[in-house]
């Protein structure tokens, strides 16, 4: 190849200098034109945002409706806890989950069962306590004749007088001591005495009953591990058949009717 047709191939490559100010011309023309065309046009499509804070002398709407929607959703989230800690659910649901472990039966009834059964009871049981809290706090409430810290001190006496009622005196005092709260009349104490002395001793009274349900079970486990070493058939595991006569035993006896029976005379009228 040459020298000129080398020169030829270079200068086609070279960019124009003439080309390139005509481009940087034209933009600085439409950035010179742009600000200044049509003001009212551009001004017109801006969106606007106005906030209104009242004039001086005008109150505000007072923000009743969301202070009642907040509650309710803070009642609705509290609404497991109070179930399982202010209620009798905890020691129905603890018995029963004890029923099902000495019948040697690790998902029957299924969870679901028992803790369906659990609430039903704690409704029947609950029942006169929430029959109270509607009649003294609720349709009051409703009807405005107290106000909602009025109806809250109601609803918080009655289950306050049914958690005292089903706990021992000794856990209320723990609790009143480590408080380091004076000596108080019971219908006087906080509720943050009464709910932890309440849950231990539902605790303590749901393990007593969980444990006169073990015996008889343990018993037909003893007799047939006894009678199978003594037959010499210690290669057969227990269970396969003490499980079958202990499904008898308590169907014949009529176990869940006995043990709902227990449960909800437990707690008294």
């Amino acid at each position: 190849m040459s020298a000129s047709s080398s020169i030829d191939i270079r200068g086609r490559n070279r960019l124009n200098p003439w080309r390139f100010r005509g481009w940087l011309l034209a933009l600085l023309l439409l950035l010179s034109i742009a600000p200044s065309a049509s003001p009212q046009g551009a001004s017109a499509s801006m969106p606007t945002i106005n906030v209104n804070l009242g004039s001086p002398g005008q109150e505000l709407p007072k923000p009743d409706v969301a202070l009642e929607i907040l509650f309710a959703i803070t009642l609705l989230t509290l609404a497991p806890s109070i179930i399982l800690l202010m209620t009798c659910f905890t020691r129905i649901v603890i018995v029963l989950s004890f029923v099902r472990t000495a019948l040697t039966l690790p998902t029957t009834p299924a969870n679901q069962i028992i803790v369906g059964l659990s609430l039903f009871l704690t409704f029947f049981i609950m029942a006169p306590v929430y029959e109270k809290i509607d009649r003294d706090a609720i349709k009051p409430y409703q009807a405005q004749a107290i106000t909602g810290e009025r109806a809250l001190e109601e609803a918080s006496k009655h289950l306050r007088t049914f958690m005292l009622r089903q706990s021992r005196p000794k856990d209320i005092e723990l609790f009143v001591a480590l408080a380091r709260i004076q000596p108080t009349a019971a219908e006087d104490l906080p509720l943050r005495v009464v709910i932890p002395g309440f849950v231990i001793s539902e605790l303590r009274t749901a393990f007593q009953m969980g444990f006169l349900l073990f015996i008889p079970f343990v018993l037909i486990d003893l007799v047939v591990a006894t009678v199978l070493m003594s037959m010499g058939m210690m290669m057969m595991p227990p269970n396969t058949i003490s499980l079958p006569l202990k499904i008898l035993l308590f169907v014949l006896v009529d176990g869940w009717g006995l043990i709902v029976r227990s449960l909800v005379q437990s707690f008294g009228s």
